[in-house]
């Protein structure tokens, strides 16, 4: 069966498209057919797969408004076994155009529906903002994982994103379960990072799982998608390629 990852978060610059570039290349690394959804208008999970976004005929926007089919969306990657669906700025306007349409949250969990059981996993790059596109990526997917990242405030406006999968739960899939909440731009050398660190564990307890990786501050993360590529392909023996193999890890094996 399918695994349906939705990596959100509404606060923007916590890391989630680099952990659902480089969690889908470990997955793909791993022996495990994957496929990595640009759910976010501003397209940077495309970019930063190293695909020219304005010379894409087909984008995820096109699937979502029935003008295309799955599978004239799909894309190679450098990486065996792991696909892309693009995006490009014209996704903005789905929310417009579904403003008025029945079952509006349900479209991005019937187009992935075609595939069946093409791929072991999905990863879905949500945008930085609880909006329909974030709703309809949470109303596919089996699980939520949220980035956290390690600076003042981190757990700020969390609630919010946790009552809306609540919401979720109650009307649209009772099947969504967090995965778990992943700690980024952790640096241990600072009392800051331990400290939410700590927090997290704290806030999280008997609740949910907060997992034992934790992605640190890295300047090689920072690179790769300026070169087009993920971490893993762009310096394997980084401390973040490393992290984010073990994050796979942790996930694949409970």
């Amino acid at each position: 069966m399918t695994q349906i990852i939705c990596i959100a978060n509404q606060k923007g610059g916590v890391g989630k498209t680099t952990t659902a570039m480089n969690l889908a290349t470990a997955f793909a690394m791993s022996e495990k057919k994957t496929l990595l959804v640009d759910c976010d208008p501003q397209a940077n999970a495309t970019t930063g797969m190293g695909i020219d976004k304005n010379a894409l005929e087909k984008t995820l926007y096109h699937g979502l408004i029935g003008e295309a089919s799955v599978g004239e969306l799909v894309l190679d990657s450098d990486i065996g076994g792991l696909k892309i669906i693009p995006s490009r700025i014209e996704l903005i306007g789905f929310e417009v155009e579904m403003m008025a349409a029945d079952d509006r949250e349900q479209v991005l969990k019937r187009l992935l529906c075609e595939f069946d059981t093409a791929f072991d996993y999905v990863i879905i790059d949500c945008p930085p903002s609880l909006s329909l596109l974030t709703v309809n990526a949470m109303t596919a997917a089996n699980t939520l994982l949220i980035p956290l990242q390690c600076e003042f405030y981190a757990l700020e406006g969390l609630g919010q994103l946790l009552q809306t999968r609540e919401l979720i739960n109650d009307s649209l899939n009772p099947d969504l379960t967090i995965s778990g909440i992943l700690l980024t731009m952790y640096d241990q050398r600072t009392n800051l990072s331990r400290q939410v660190a700590e927090e997290a564990e704290n806030f999280f307890r008997d609740r949910e799982r907060v997992f034992k990786t934790m992605i640190p501050r890295n300047v090689r993360l920072g690179e790769a998608p300026g070169f087009g590529k993920p971490i893993l392909l762009y310096d394997a023996s980084s401390v973040g390629a490393r992290s984010y193999l073990a994050l796979a890890e942790e996930i694949l094996h409970g």
